[in-house]
């Protein structure tokens, strides 16, 4: 046999084994801060919207937060325990998103319905919408009530009023 085929692998150098671990802190700690920077956007992301669901006339209760348990303290949180802090957020994100979603979609449909009311109030005879259902701060209704009392009704004068608020 030739002599190169009997040959033994030659042993890892010193220098590359100290490097292997070396490299895997490096990439932790690059996973580490990529997840720290996803979780800053999404609490910045959840801020926001917690803001837009708290403006006056459209208070939402959010979803709250998954807690990781005790912990005893300060401390630095492992990949796993940023993973789980991130998917959660994420979670409250879309939660909260769909919240703001459906309240804007009930906002434009009040908003068309008083629009309707504002043209013909004859056709939409005693109705009212709160302010809150159109988002707006404050008490109070525009209701579609007769001119003038019961004459008003007799004779088909209707109009809207918004009403003085809170009593």
């Amino acid at each position: 046999m030739p002599a190169t085929m009997l040959k033994r692998p030659s042993p890892i150098p010193r220098e590359a084994s100290r490097a292997v671990p070396a490299l895997r802190a490096r990439t932790a700690l690059r996973a580490r801060t990529a997840l720290r920077a996803q979780i800053a956007t999404l609490e910045t992301r959840m801020a926001s919207l917690t803001f837009e669901l708290a403006q006056p006339g459209r208070w939402e209760a959010l979803p709250s937060p998954r807690g990781l348990g005790p912990s005893g303290g300060p401390r630095l949180l492992g990949l796993d325990e940023l993973e789980v802090v991130r998917d959660d957020l994420v979670a409250r994100v879309r939660a909260a998103e769909r919240l703001l979603e459906n309240r804007l979609a009930e906002e434009a449909s009040a908003l068309e319905l008083l629009e309707s009311m504002l043209a013909s109030p004859c056709a939409h005879r005693f109705e009212s919408i709160q302010r809150a259902r159109l988002g707006e701060p404050g008490c109070g209704a525009y209701e579609v009530r007769p001119r003038l009392g019961l004459l008003g009704m007799l004779f088909g004068w209707w109009c809207v009023k918004l009403s003085s608020g809170c009593p």
